[in-house]
């Protein structure tokens, strides 16, 4: 008898906003450098602080209005990051 063959454990992320654990690809990463700069990490794999938040419309206009992100990094950041992760949608 062969062994059933075990499909490798999807990492799981956790969105700022709606607190939902979700696989990677439905979620967009957002990234703060050591030189506080913020940008939308398409690749996922980035150097710096991520954080996670869902490729939703409504959520990111949730954290836009929250301003969420600056609680989550401490630091201000730029609507211009909400805007390109709307854009990537």
């Amino acid at each position: 008898m062969s062994q059933p063959v075990r499909g490798r454990k999807v990492p799981l992320r956790k969105c700022v906003v709606s607190q939902e654990r979700l696989e990677k690809k439905e979620l967009l990463r957002v990234v703060k450098t050591k030189e506080n700069t913020f940008f939308v990490d398409v690749t996922g794999k980035a150097n710096g602080r991520g954080a996670y938040v869902k490729k939703d419309k409504t959520i990111i206009l949730k954290a836009q209005k929250g301003k969420l992100l600056n609680k989550v990094f401490d630091a201000v950041v730029p609507d211009s990051i909400y805007e390109e992760l709307l854009q990537t949608l």
